[in-house]
């Protein structure tokens, strides 16, 4: 209710918070870092948590900012969100988010594709399915479907995130399969 009927207080804690959050990226930028990056969760499983309307109107001119700083002092900026933002997408890119890390298998990669080449894909092997439930050969399928749908001489970072109830097959199979579609590092011998 704070957020669709924010009061002056509710509106003062934003642009406090959001002061403290760009005095501390503008002291990170000054470090000898290639990249900084802010995180908050967007989704849920099935949609936003927010409409785009209301995330545009508040959101956006905030992160317009990070974006701003951290490509005013040379570096890339990084975002993370969990769950479904696939709307958010169009917003991050219009705003120079260069690299989102998020849940493709929850949006569906297929939805993503129209973004291939304007965005980097940070996003992850489905650790609510694949990673606990399904076999080697279903963990080699979904990086290749990541790889076909979104690679184009880079654009992804292969990451791998997982938990206790991933199998270390798959998580194994994740790695090998990057470094086979990417020409990453051979195994001697």
């Amino acid at each position: 209710m704070d957020l669709m009927f924010p009061t002056k207080g509710m509106l003062a804690f934003f642009r406090r918070l959001h002061d403290f959050y760009c005095r501390l990226l503008e002291q990170w930028c000054r470090t000898d870092v290639d990249a900084v990056n802010f995180m908050d969760d967007w989704g849920s499983q099935k949609n936003l948590l927010v409409s785009p309307q209301l995330w545009n109107e508040l959101f956006k001119p905030m992160y317009r900012d990070f974006v701003e700083i951290a490509h005013s002092h040379g570096k890339k900026i990084f975002m993370h969100s969990d769950g479904n933002v696939l709307q958010l997408y169009p917003y991050l890119i219009e705003i120079g988010v260069d690299a989102f890390n998020s849940q493709l298998f929850c949006m569906g990669v297929e939805n993503l594709a129209s973004f291939k080449g304007k965005i980097t894909f940070w996003g992850e092997i489905d650790r609510q399915y694949i990673l606990p439930w399904g076999t080697p050969e279903d963990t080699r399928k979904a990086v290749e479907l990541v790889h076909s749908t979104l690679w184009e001489q880079g654009g992804c970072i292969a990451q791998c995130e997982f938990g206790p109830g991933a199998k270390p097959e798959n998580v194994y199979t994740v790695f090998e399969t990057w470094d086979r579609l990417t020409g990453g590092p051979k195994k001697e011998g």
